[in-house]
């Protein structure tokens, strides 16, 4: 059996959705908030000190796109197009996902990882909403509907599902972007995403 360490809030609730999606697996719990993820135990597992950890048969697999890959190659290929230039598009989403809106969201309160002053915590602070919303612009350009790429979803749709709960705390109203929150409210009517809110994993 699969099994995911993840935690509430965070990024690992994106594949907790996914694999929500239709996969026999286990949650163990990582107390983020008391430092659980630096314990030599967990850093045994993940010496970058995070969640996701996704454990396989092979043994663990960290970076939430990696694991995302990982289970549309083994466990859920109809959430992976078959044609190689949409595959090739769902990645390119899932890298912008990755790289630029996640990380455009950290500098709201992580400015630790890259500065090392006050005043540059909240400087970048301060650019957070401007940025964010110009990866929603983005993203809502993008969107064909219902999902991503039409009727289908895809390994990108939970990822972009996370992405959008946070966009009120990083100051930014969804309601600018309609097709965006055409698609969150269209992802909440999934079994795999209200089982991901019942048990706790946003809000």
């Amino acid at each position: 059996m699969l099994k995911l360490y993840c935690a509430p809030h965070t990024v690992s609730s994106t594949v907790v959705i996914t694999l929500n999606e239709g996969v026999h697996w286990e949650p163990i719990l990582v107390d983020v908030k008391g430092g659980e993820q630096t314990r030599s135990d967990y850093l045994a597992l993940n010496p970058k000190g995070r969640v996701p950890v996704l454990i396989t048969p092979e043994g663990p697999l960290t970076e939430t796109g990696a694991i995302l890959e990982y289970l549309g190659e083994t466990v859920l290929p109809a959430l992976v197009p078959i044609d190689p230039l949409q595959r090739a598009r769902m990645r390119e989403i899932l890298y912008f996902l990755g790289n630029t809106m996640h990380v455009n969201h950290a500098h709201l309160r992580r400015g630790y990882r890259w500065a090392t002053t006050e005043a540059s915590f909240a400087d970048m602070a301060a650019k957070v909403p401007e940025n964010m919303a110009t990866s929603a612009a983005y993203i809502d350009g993008l969107l064909e509907g219902p999902y991503l790429f039409g009727d289908d979803l895809t390994l990108a749709d939970p990822y972009l599902y996370s992405m959008t709960t946070w966009l009120k705390k990083d100051g930014v109203d969804i309601a600018d972007f309609p097709r965006l929150a055409a698609f969150k409210a269209k992802m909440e009517t999934r079994p795999s995403v209200q089982k991901t809110i019942a048990d706790g994993f946003f809000g």
